[in-house]
């Protein structure tokens, strides 16, 4: 029986159109409980079979969904694997310990990977499926009750709604819109899938009058009479599954169908019943959504037989049905459930739950592995016994965390919170070090372990796992108050702030202390509350003297780092040398690999770049394995980027490209990116700009890229926009990179970058005082150290403006303190790499030039210096300096050196598709009136650069006297002319050289040297 919803049903067509047609699509479907949707869910999937489409269903749970993370999707999968067999198995191959988190039925799950990176392959190998299974057929994925889902699914189903780009998939949703209160979790997902263009939300209407008489027809098998269908239609208000329940109500005689109570509506099947159906139906509504076979009978003790019996009756009466997979039953709706559960005792419910608990603890095959424990921990936390609950609370956690679900896992480690205090002390203890054991607890001090602050480590982080930092912060201030304070406030929420500098040494546990400080060093700078050196530094004082340890590792590998980002030096690598020795001893290898990152790095910062890269090389020639996967990997990053600060493109390019191809293996896609964006920046550097797009494309386009990494791409596009000379792009992308990289804290690495791009704008606008500005604001204070591969091109780029700035009236005053600011934070610059003494000798030749000083010699050994390098641009600016310093001072063939300087610069730059550059060495060859293109040995002098302008002679001289600082007035006197013609001149002017004020103009003019001789 199926009545209406056409216009439902259309829409649902058109997107499985789509979907048919290679555009992946998603419709979520919301009304109230009972309107019909898992109805039209029904009926659609049956039409969407019928067609030739593989449909797939999953459901998700009421009670206890926290506990059974990515329920929905497993059961979903768990189809596909039945119809598909070895076709999913074969699209599986390789990865069976990765998805085993989903479909159990695979084999083992994989162990070792970290949390973090294991969930975000987790969703990526699932996506892959998906695509590989859709790639050739429709595929319909199916999923009823989002309004019960977990947040693991929920997350999962919003990375694959962005993720699947080019499949024949549609995903089908059902949900509750009545049960959607303002604080429900799914409104917020709601709105955010919204977004996507590929998603539609319908919203299902009650039945009209009409729509209720059809029904109704359908039920009684002829048409109502008009005062029953006013009856029905005015008691259901036209919702669907009230109208089926007062029509079978009326039709077996039954009062209740006039009963003024919905709950009393709801009931009426199930007090139908004779009393032994009545008690299996209870039972079976306090076991959940859905209830095995099997379990059933242990927990009535009925004989199967007579079990069998009930649950047909149960079945015959449209009070139970089977469920789609295994020998399970369900209700026929979640609301007479709800109904059937309402009216239980409270004693009732709490005895039933134990009964669920005892028998599934006798025997745990009852239901199917994945869903054991947190099936085991609801029924024991149902059944208020504390003893009881908390140990299976605690293991579900653990079972949570196996399959990378961790808001689950923070969930019941919340509820294990709760319970701590009812809990016998010994009980506490064991669930906690068995807790330490599987590994859901750091093994802070494994020889004391089992306390309270073990679970509040599980709990602080699951939390940062899960996002929740604020609330990871809070338990990290709640344990150190334990630790470092009152013992007698363990257990009471309200806490004060810690403050490291007033904070006690840990008093009788300083490695426990020293691990939450470790913990909410991480916290503060993710927060964005500090740059964390207050954190750590106290951690460091809590470890120092004490014995080797896995804590006391960590601390200085985070100190380590810090330092590097910071503060690079002796001490930092000292402290890197001492966390590298003590994982070894520790046999914290993969804290070992980051420890052994940073000290090649900060070894090639010393001076000892040989012996850095071969440091960083060992590291990255291991074999990645899911416990270190993604810090080697991230490895082939920083040496890409290391290479690439000591000018070596070609190999920079080549050991990320390696990194990234590695990295997508492995279903890393955040660390992809971040290679690759590193990739992007030495393909620019060595002038493949068109490469670089597509490098920068392919990062961009990946699923799950982090806010952080999307900053750095977007820094890499600004780049790339400005060397061709697309200005307005590279504000844009500047702008766009601020979200990601800074912040209070932001890292020098990241901010001098992006001060280089800055003035490089603003000295292509002219902008001069801008110029002075930005510089002053990145280096005016201090020049962060151990940052040279970032400094010395910033420190050229403002040398470069101040130098072409010569001559306007707008850049006199200041230019003595500007060039020594520049001065100023070259001192004490390393220069023992060739590019930077190569950066460094270009950076005083631009301020010699900027001083008005013969530069000559100074552009000779700077070509030559840049000839030595692999850096095509750099070479063009070099050789365009020297040209441009030939033509100004002459002598014996000196224009012939310059033109032959200026054809191999202009073949370079033409070739790379760097347009300003391009366009400033025509400019100069221009005005020099050397030809750029042999034809013959001969060829016609370029048009001055007034011609090319399109500049009239009046217009030139109005230029000339807008470059002086000439009023419209002084103009107007000076030409013999109107101040309104003046004007007038003045704006076409403007409009020409596309600049937007006199002061733009003026520096346009002289840039290109309008006004030479």
């Amino acid at each position: 029986m199926f009545v209406g919803r056409s216009a439902e049903l259309t829409a649902l067509g058109e997107a499985l159109s789509r979907a048919d047609e290679g555009e992946p699509r998603a419709v979520f479907l919301g009304g109230e409980a009972g309107v019909g949707k898992t109805r039209l869910m029904q009926e659609f999937l049956g039409r969407a079979a019928a067609g030739g489409a593989v449909v797939a269903l999953g459901g998700c749970v009421e009670t206890g969904g926290d506990a059974l993370p990515y329920h929905p999707v497993s059961a979903a999968l768990r189809s596909l694997h039945r119809q598909l067999g070895a076709e999913l198995l074969a699209a599986i191959e390789g990865q069976e310990g990765e998805l085993a988190r989903l479909l159990p039925e695979l084999g083992e799950m994989d162990r070792g990977r970290p949390e973090a990176d294991g969930r975000s392959r987790l969703f990526e190998l699932t996506a892959r499926l998906l695509e590989r299974l859709a790639a050739e057929r429709t595929l319909v994925l199916a999923l009823e009750d989002l309004h019960w889902a977990d947040r693991s699914t929920r997350e999962l189903l919003s990375y694959l709604l962005r993720a699947l780009t080019d499949s024949r998939l549609l995903i089908v949703a059902t949900y509750r819109a009545d049960d959607l209160h303002r604080r429900h979790p799914l409104r917020p997902a709601l709105a955010e899938y919204e977004r996507l263009r590929t998603v539609t939300r319908l919203e299902l209407p009650r039945f009209d009058r009409a729509e209720v008489g059809r029904q109704l027809a359908a039920i009684r098998g002829e048409t109502p009479p008009e005062v029953m269908l006013d009856r029905v239609f005015e008691r259901s208000e036209g919702n669907a599954f009230f109208v089926e329940e007062l029509a079978c109500s009326i039709l077996d005689g039954s009062p209740g169908g006039l009963s003024d109570s919905l709950r009393d509506l709801l009931l009426v099947r199930v007090e139908a019943l004779p009393d032994e159906v009545q008690r299996v139906v209870r039972i079976a509504a306090q076991g959940g959504s859905q209830v095995e076979f099997r379990l059933l009978t242990t927990v009535t003790g009925l004989a199967e037989g007579e079990l069998i019996e009930a649950l047909r009756t149960a079945v015959g009466a449209a009070v139970l049905q089977p469920a789609e997979e295994g020998e399970s039953f369900r209700f026929r709706h979640a609301l007479m459930r709800e109904a059937v559960v309402g009216d239980l005792l409270p004693g009732e419910r709490s005895r039933l739950s134990r009964r669920y608990a005892e028998v599934l603890e006798a025997d745990p095959t009852l239901v199917r592995s994945e869903e054991r424990a947190g099936r085991l921990a609801g029924y024991w936390f149902d059944a208020r016994d504390p003893a009881k609950a908390l140990p299976a609370l605690i293991a579900a956690a653990a079972a949570a965390r196996g399959r990378h679900a961790f808001a689950e896992q923070h969930h019941l480690l919340e509820r294990a919170l709760e319970l701590w205090e009812d809990t016998p002390e010994e009980l506490r203890r064991q669930a906690m070090r068995q807790a330490v054991k599987d590994g859901l607890c750091p093994a802070i001090s494994p020889d004391a372990s089992g306390g309270f602050v073990d679970l509040l480590a599980a709990l602080a982080v699951a939390a940062r796992l899960t996002g929740e930092r604020e609330r990871a912060l809070a338990l990290c201030k709640r344990a150190l108050h334990t630790l470092e304070g009152d013992s007698s406030t363990s257990s009471r929420e309200g806490l004060g702030s810690v403050e490291a500098e007033d904070a006690p040494l840990g008093r009788g546990d300083p490695i426990r202390a020293a691990w939450f400080w470790t913990e909410r060093y991480q916290l503060m700078r993710d927060l964005s509350r500090s740059d964390g050196w207050d954190e750590i530094a106290h951690a460091q004082k809590l470890v120092k003297g004490l014995p080797p340890s896995v804590v006391h590792a960590d601390v200085l590998t985070h100190a380590a780092y810090w330092y590097a980002v910071h503060q690079p030096g002796p001490t930092a690598v000292e402290t890197a040398k001492e966390a590298v020795e003590l994982c070894r001893m520790t046999g914290a290898e993969t804290t070992g690999l980051v420890a052994r990152h940073t000290l090649a790095w900060l070894t090639i910062d010393s001076g000892d770049v040989e012996g850095g890269l071969a440091q960083a090389r060992a590291v990255c020639a291991r074999d990645p394995e899911p416990g270190n996967a993604n810090v080697l990997l991230r490895g082939y990053g920083n040496l890409s980027t290391a290479l690439h600060g000591l000018g070596r493109y070609t190999e920079a390019v080549e050991v990320a490209e390696k990194g990234s191809g590695l990295a997508d293996r492995h279903g890393l896609p955040d660390t992809a990116s971040f290679i690759d964006a590193n990739l992007a920046e030495s393909l620019i550097q060595l002038g493949r700009l068109a490469d670089a797009d597509d490098i920068l494309e392919r990062a961009g386009g990946r699923r799950g890229v982090s806010l952080r990494i999307q900053g750095q791409i977007a820094e890499q596009r600004a780049e790339l926009a400005l060397a061709r000379g697309a200005y307005d792009e590279a504000r844009r992308w500047l702008k766009e990179s601020d979200h990601g990289t800074t912040g209070p804290y932001p890292e020098p690495q990241h901010t001098l970058a992006m001060a280089r791009v800055a003035i490089a704008l603003a000295a292509a606008d002219g902008r001069i005082l801008d110029v002075r500005s930005l510089l002053d604001a990145a280096v005016g204070e201090a020049v962060p150290p151990g940052h040279q591969r970032y400094v010395w091109p910033l420190l050229y780029e403002a040398a470069a403006a101040e130098a072409r700035a010569r001559g306007l009236a707008v850049a006199e005053p200041g230019r003595e303190a500007a060039v020594e600011l520049v001065r100023k934070a070259m001192k004490g610059q390393p220069k023992f790499v060739p590019m930077w003494a190569t950066q460094a000798l270009m950076t005083e030749t631009e301020l010699l030039t900027a001083e008005g000083r013969d530069t000559t010699d100074h552009w000779r050994q700077a070509v030559a210096a840049a000839e030595q390098l692999e850096a095509p641009p750099l070479l063009a600016t070099a050789r365009l300096r020297l040209a441009e310093v030939l033509i100004a001072h002459g002598g014996p063939g000196a224009r012939r050196a310059a033109g032959e300087l200026l054809r191999q610069a202009e073949a370079v730059a033409r070739e790379l598709g760097a347009v300003p550059l391009e366009t400033e060495i025509a400019s100069l060859a221009g005005r020099a009136r050397i030809p750029l293109q042999q034809n013959g040995g001969e060829a016609d002098p370029p048009p001055a650069p007034t011609t090319d302008l399109g500049l009239t002679a009046r217009e030139r001289d109005v230029l000339r006297l807008v470059a002086a600082g000439r009023s419209n007035r002084q103009i107007a006197e000076e030409l013999f002319i109107s101040p309104k013609t003046a004007s007038v001149h003045v704006s076409n002017i403007l409009a020409k050289l596309g600049a937007s004020g006199r002061g733009e103009a003026a520096a346009i003019a002289h840039r290109l040297g309008v006004f030479d001789e």
